[in-house]
């Protein structure tokens, strides 16, 4: 593994590259926000603010601050998209921010947010959090992107206000997710869930959707810190569960693949980033046995290989609806992307911290 100033210079790299993303590939665009241009509002840029702070956070480098500050006051200037599970993403990051600046204008935009969650937010059966998106109401459908992209703020908006029904909200989208999306059989999860059929879509173990929990779980439980012990567990064997999983399907060169029981699908990095992201902070939390540690470190390697010298993360699928064929996965084309950028920031961040406790 690369030395600790090396990963640094790395995650300058990759950082400068996401703070200038546009659709330099060309990539004609599926959904009616872009989620490639860095200065759009929806989840894949909140994802990579996300990845942002947390290095700033970890390290204290950088202009990471000032760039988020500037890139909330640009946008709330020119107007805010529809609210749906996916341009909540971008909130979480606000929460921190206005932790550090005390603007009150960023506390109340995410109150009003916060709320319409609680109170209008569409719901499936059970209570869930409808996947509602830009341009599309997937009525009474379960996705697991949902718990990083809304229900991670949900939390933090709790723990922020001192909300009990916000955190205990978090607490049930969690456990509803897991009772409908994970595959009893393997303990991965699938992609999405429908009460419309009863069904689960193409039965897709779609990489970047199980790295959502994978990655998001270890946050999550430093936001809500005196989660009951219960729940705690709980969470926390459905990771074991996962990770056990995952360490029989990682390829020889520390990747996963996009369908992660298919070794013909192509190996994709936002996916294995994430991945490696929470393993490593499981590991050192000890919220995993130590022996995860080389499978998360040959993960972080892998990612290496797949970062170009100028700091761009390669082999990165697009964003990906609900596919009803495996096929739709397979087909999913890559390009740089800023949650590709960010899901590696954050592996270097732990890779920073993992290699500080080794020496």
């Amino acid at each position: 593994m690369k030395q600790m100033m090396e990963l640094r210079d790395v995650a300058k790299r990759v950082i400068h590259q996401m703070k200038t993303l546009g659709n330099e590939t060309r990539l004609e665009e599926e959904c009616p926000i872009s989620i490639i241009d860095i200065g759009k509002w929806e989840w894949a840029q909140g994802v990579g603010l996300y990845g942002l702070l947390r290095y700033y956070q970890e390290t204290g480098e950088g202009d990471g601050l000032a760039f988020l500050i500037k890139w909330f006051d640009r946008n709330m200037a020119e107007g805010l998209p529809e609210k749906n599970v996916n341009t909540m993403c971008p909130m979480l990051t606000l929460t921190y921010v206005y932790e550090s600046t005390g603007n009150p204008a960023y506390l109340a935009l995410c109150q009003e947010w916060a709320e319409w969650i609680l109170t209008d937010m569409p719901r499936t059966e059970e209570n869930g959090l409808q996947h509602i998106v830009s341009g599309q109401a997937n009525e009474q459908q379960l996705w697991d992107d949902t718990l990083f992209m809304t229900v991670l703020f949900l939390a933090r908006m709790g723990s922020l206000l001192g909300r009990q029904d916000y955190l205990d909200e978090s607490v049930r989208q969690f456990l509803v997710h897991i009772k409908y999306l994970t595959d009893r059989k393997t303990g991965l999860w699938f992609h999405g869930w429908t009460f419309e059929g009863r069904h689960h879509f193409a039965n897709a173990l779609w990489a970047r959707g199980n790295c959502w929990y994978t990655a998001g779980i270890v946050d999550y439980l430093d936001i809500i810190q005196d989660l009951n012990g219960g729940v705690k567990l709980f969470l926390l064997d459905a990771l074991l569960s996962q990770v056990e999983a995952l360490e029989k399907l990682q390829h020889d060169n520390g990747m996963w693949h996009t369908l992660l029981d298919d070794p013909n699908s192509y190996v994709e990095t936002s996916a294995t980033a994430g991945f490696a992201y929470g393993i490593l902070k499981a590991v050192r939390l000890g919220y995993l046995p130590p022996r995860f540690r080389s499978m998360g470190e040959a993960a972080l390697n892998g990612v290496l290989a797949r970062t170009k010298e100028n700091g761009i993360v390669t082999e990165v699928s697009y964003g990906t609806g609900m596919g009803v064929t495996l096929d739709a996965y397979r087909e999913i084309p890559l390009c740089p992307m800023t949650y590709g950028q960010a899901l590696t920031l954050m592996l270097l961040t732990e890779g920073i911290k993992l290699d500080s406790s080794q020496s």
